[in-house]
């Protein structure tokens, strides 16, 4: 699993015996996995009829063992033209505000150059594409398409209201993308729908909030992230789980084991 950024532990209240608690997810890690959960982004390209200007355009990609993006173009598109020209280049990536509010949505933004995908390694490019792009399966094989490959030299992620950093290039590399990536809105679904009660008590238990309303709004393999109604505002507390889960079983059994000992923490609210 990808390597975590130096950060204190978060400490939660508990009458339970101390544990060890287990860092957030580094912004690598989670640029990886906004990445493997995407499959548009905004490609902005500088402009050969503008010099020094950028050009934006819509950009479907997938990615290649490295997490590096890779196009499939035409030589006709006008950012094709600008790349041939000058192959630096920004990729912008956003995921789905769920709540509605963009700016408290995750986004990173990849910058390096874009150049065509050597000849060796265009059937793994072209199996990767594929598998993300199944419709491109119609003109993959056209003349005047051709893969690029975006090799980031620097990485910039903002994970919502004052989250937000860089990202070394070889730390990016060497992360994966968080093994609930692809449960985790069926999880939020779930939890919101029918465990409301439980995430305020983990809530009062965890981050020593009381809340009259509580919403998860995202989870991975060390954690998760409420947002509540609480009397003095809006909180958006990260809770960590004791240990490491990988699967959506492993979080339910975690989800239940966390309540049951809430619970027993605060038996009037049992």
């Amino acid at each position: 699993m990808s390597s975590t950024q130096p950060e204190p532990p978060r400490q939660h209240a508990s009458t339970s015996p101390a544990q060890p608690q287990l860092p957030e997810p580094s912004h690598a890690e989670r640029v990886r996995t906004l990445l493997a959960l995407a499959s548009v982004a905004t490609l902005s390209t500088v402009s050969r009829k503008h010099p020094g200007f950028p050009f934006g355009s819509l950009m479907p990609f997938a990615l290649d063992a490295a997490g590096c993006p890779l196009f499939l173009i035409s030589n006709m598109a006008m950012h094709t033209q600008n790349l041939k020209a000058d192959p630096r280049c920004s990729l912008f990536v956003a995921q789905s505000a769920a709540d509605g509010d963009p700016l408290g949505a995750a986004r990173a933004t990849l910058i390096g150059r874009a150049e065509p995908v050597p000849a060796d390694n265009l059937p793994s490019a072209r199996e990767a594409y594929l598998a993300r792009h199944e419709n491109s399966r119609y003109w993959v094989d056209f003349a005047d398409f051709s893969f690029f490959r975006l090799a980031p030299i620097d990485l910039y992620y903002v994970g919502g209201f004052g989250v937000m950093g860089w990202v070394e290039q070889t730390d990016y590399t060497h992360a994966a993308p968080d093994p609930l990536a692809e449960a985790a809105p069926a999880i939020l679904a779930h939890i919101n729908a029918d465990h409301v009660d439980a995430m305020i008590l983990l809530a009062r238990t965890h981050a020593q909030l009381d809340a009259t309303e509580a919403t998860m709004t995202s989870v991975d393999r060390l954690g998760f992230t409420l947002r509540l109604k609480t009397s003095d505002g809006m909180k958006g507390p990260r809770i960590n789980f004791p240990r490491e889960v990988t699967t959506p079983q492993d979080t339910r059994k975690m989800l239940v084991e966390m309540v049951q000992q809430a619970k027993a923490a605060h038996p009037s609210e049992a």
